[in-house]
């Protein structure tokens, strides 16, 4: 398991990186114009799984999320709580979302949100399906498209 320091780590290099011109994939790495997502961590699948072991990994998410969130907060200050239920119904109906929400949206509940030095920081657990592996993700974005 990769821990908290090793997170804060990648977060720190991710929010120095220049955001590109158009949409791209660059390992577990997606960004596009102001935006990059990440997958911190990723758990296995869960296409015959005992709902026991899905409710003890998303458990294990949850805390490394809350460890991290402590982290970042002891650095930044207290997280705003950005809840993409709003960008999920939005997305629904063919309304314009900005991105990363739009695709985060599809499978991130809410986001932990920092601003810190003209970029936005937000951190989340999410799933795209019961079967499909959880995330713990982060997503940064130019200041102001949220």
């Amino acid at each position: 398991m990769t821990s908290t320091a090793d997170h804060v780590t990648s977060i720190d290099r991710l929010r120095a990186r220049d955001f590109p011109r158009q949409r791209a994939v660059d390992g577990r790495v997606a960004s596009g114009p102001g935006f990059h997502v990440a997958d911190l961590r990723a758990s296995e699948d869960f296409w015959d799984a005992d709902p026991a072991r899905v409710e003890e990994v998303l458990e294990e998410f949850e805390a490394e999320l809350g460890a991290l969130v402590q982290a970042l907060t002891l650095r930044w200050g207290a997280p705003a709580v950005l809840d993409l239920t709003d960008s999920l119904e939005r997305s629904a109906m063919g309304e314009p979302v900005p991105p990363p929400l739009d695709t985060l949206c599809g499978y991130v509940p809410e986001l932990h949100i920092w601003h810190v030095d003209g970029r936005w920081v937000g951190l989340g657990v999410g799933q795209g399906g019961r079967e499909l592996p959880f995330q713990l993700l982060v997503a940064i974005g130019e200041e102001g498209t949220i």
